[in-house]
């Protein structure tokens, strides 16, 4: 049931006090938008693919404006609610995702160039697994992939994926932990130098 919040003063937090200050002045909301709209577009074209992250970022910081003043930092950091922003719109083109990774499945390594996009095999894990890891990563169940790939590309904490997705912290670890396993297992026993450490925050 939704109750009334008390009104909040941003403490001092910059991120909160900038969605705060935005409810009397919209035009505060351009700090939210500088301070994280390129780590937000680098995880959708990291998900996605490059064509499809301008659009999906600038949707994440569309609903974040109109949804400013149901911001509750008592509920985590704005950096997580815009990636729980994020990771609910990258799942309206879960086909398209899971296309991708099918697609970079069939791509050969060597295909891969530094600095590229497509590098999102050899970003979430140190050894390249390439297109045996992309297409265990197809395969994963959705609410896993978007755990596993909060903390591997989005670089978040337990908490803070727990915060984006509205899940308790041990559920994210129980979930990365069996996403781990499950690409363990598609990789034919082989760990892949490790996707995303065990480091919970």
């Amino acid at each position: 049931m939704a109750h009334q919040r008390p009104p909040d003063t941003g403490g001092d937090d910059p991120d909160t006090e900038a969605i705060v200050r935005s409810r009397r002045d919209p035009a505060a909301f351009a700090e939210i938008f500088h301070r994280h709209f390129a780590a937000i577009h680098g995880y959708v074209a990291r998900r996605l693919g490059a064509d499809a992250a301008d659009d999906i970022a600038a949707e994440v910081f569309l609903a974040a404006f109109r949804k400013r003043g149901r911001f509750d930092p008592a509920r985590g950091t704005v950096r997580a609610w815009l990636y729980g922003i994020a990771t609910r719109l990258i799942g309206t083109h879960r086909r398209a995702e899971g296309r991708r990774y099918q697609a970079l499945a069939r791509t050969p390594a060597d295909r891969f160039e530094d600095g590229h996009e497509e590098l999102v095999a050899a970003r979430v894990t140190a050894g390249r697994a390439g297109e045996d890891l992309a297409g265990a990563l197809a395969r994963l169940p959705r609410g896993d992939r978007d755990v596993l790939l909060l903390v591997a590309l989005a670089d978040l904490s337990y908490e803070e994926v727990g915060q984006a997705l509205g899940l308790k912290t041990g559920t994210v670890a129980s979930r990365l932990h069996r996403a781990r396993r499950r690409l363990r297992e598609s990789l034919g026993g082989t760990d892949p130098a490790l996707i995303v450490e065990e480091t919970p925050a």
